[in-house]
């Protein structure tokens, strides 16, 4: 029984973590990366398929990103989707690939993205917090219900902690690095 909810607390906090961590690498930084890009869905034959199935994505330098479509009659259905997207980039179509310049930081962006990862990165720990709570509560439960010892109970709500502390660590340092990424020209 203990062991369930222990498997149980970490499937659910890796959800929290997986998905704070996404949240926090959408936030862009200075530099060009395809992952910028995760989020453009292109309307292909009336489906809207992630622009990464349709494409090729590179960032050749630091200041620019390339989609080479697989298919060269979906070019306007690309431009137009990452314009729609509303990341603030303004593609430029030859005819064959797709140029996106990638415009360097402000100051002044760059603290306002570092409070957006900051939120993110808190949003995360509320949801670790709050999975340790409903396993704890689980915990407590069974050994009112004679499904664990006293001491079983200590022991899984020992462990939920130790979890807990060691997933929001990792929350700590995904979004401590972001922030020097951020930070840095």
């Amino acid at each position: 029984m203990l062991d369930e909810i222990l498997k149980k607390t970490k499937e659910n906090m890796q959800k929290s973590l997986d998905f704070t961590k996404q949240q926090i690498t959408k936030v862009r930084t200075g530099r060009a990366s395809t992952s910028m890009l995760d989020t453009v869905k292109v309307d292909y034959y009336g489906a809207p398929t992630p622009l990464s199935q349709v494409a090729n994505l590179s960032a050749p330098d630091p200041r620019s990103i390339v989609v080479q479509p697989y298919d060269r009659s979906i070019l306007p259905e690309i431009e137009k989707a990452i314009q729609t997207a509303d990341l603030g980039f303004n593609p430029m179509n030859d005819g064959t690939i797709i140029r996106i310049p990638v415009p360097p930081l402000t100051e002044d962006r760059r603290k306002e993205f570092v409070k957006v990862c900051k939120k993110y990165a808190e949003e995360g720990k509320i949801a670790i917090r709050s999975v340790r709570r409903d396993m704890i509560e689980a915990v407590r439960k069974a050994e009112k219900d004679k499904q664990l010892t006293e001491d079983d109970k200590k022991y899984g709500e020992d462990e939920i902690q130790k979890i807990t502390d060691e997933f929001i660590k990792n929350i700590d340092e995904i979004s401590a690095t972001k922030e020097k990424e951020l930070l840095e020209d």
